[in-house]
């Protein structure tokens, strides 16, 4: 049996990723939360991440991490978490791997808090460039594999990988073009993604430093989150 290490739902964007393909899948797996509030992650995430961050794998005594690595040793055993065709697979794992290495001005000006509801005060030149390209990617996948998820009908890593952007998306009021749109609320009503909002609205530590961040990029219009 699996054990995945997670961190706060209402935060973690990487820890979702695992968490929901693998929730998507039906991979078995046990949940360790182990939640970080800015102080001490390093000292409480060494002791089970060799890099002191999540997502951790763990399966018997290999330990596998950070979430692209995982995804692929997923993949060695399950081999739905990849589409099947070659050129498709291709272009999923391409478009995973833009998401784990790219998108900056996205990630900074618009942290994942999945309970919160933000205006924004600026859309930035590069924050615009991260919508556009995130948007034409979106409506690529789907228009040429058929949608309703990015390599077509079935929900793979690469969808997993963009799971976190629709909490952002949802959270910030993103505009998108229609297509881009349907895709990211087809995510948001996945059951796996309704269950981790639920959970995070419960949660009531606060991350200081993302609270900071949020509160310095935009108004909060709407907080859901348990007090």
């Amino acid at each position: 049996m699996y054990t995945l290490f997670i961190a706060n739902k209402n935060y973690s964007s990487w820890s979702l990723r695992l968490w929901v393909l693998m929730h998507e899948l039906e991979i078995p797996f046990v949940e360790e939360i182990v939640l970080f509030d800015g102080m001490n992650n390093f000292e409480n995430f060494r002791k089970f991440a060799p890099n002191a961050k999540v997502p951790c794998l763990y399966d018997d005594q290999e330990v596998v991490w950070d979430s692209l690595a995982i995804c692929e040793y997923l993949a060695e055993d399950h081999v739905n978490v990849w589409p099947r065709e070659k050129t498709v697979r291709a272009w999923a794992r391409s478009a995973a791997a833009e998401m784990h290495s790219g998108f900056p001005a996205l990630r900074n000006s618009c942290g994942m808090n999945v309970g919160l509801r933000v205006e924004l005060n600026e859309i930035s030149q590069a924050l615009q460039a991260d919508i556009d390209r995130l948007n034409e990617l979106w409506c690529e996948g789907l228009s040429k594999f058929g949608g309703p998820f990015l390599t077509g009908a079935q929900f793979t890593a690469v969808d997993a990988f963009y799971a976190p952007v629709a909490f952002r998306v949802q959270t910030f009021g993103l505009a998108l073009d229609p297509p881009a749109q349907a895709y990211c609320d087809n995510l948001l009503s996945l059951d796996s993604m309704q269950q981790w909002y639920a959970e995070g609205l419960l949660e009531t530590m606060r991350e200081t430093a993302s609270e900071i961040e949020i509160s310095s990029n935009g108004k909060v219009t709407a907080d859901y989150r348990q007090l």
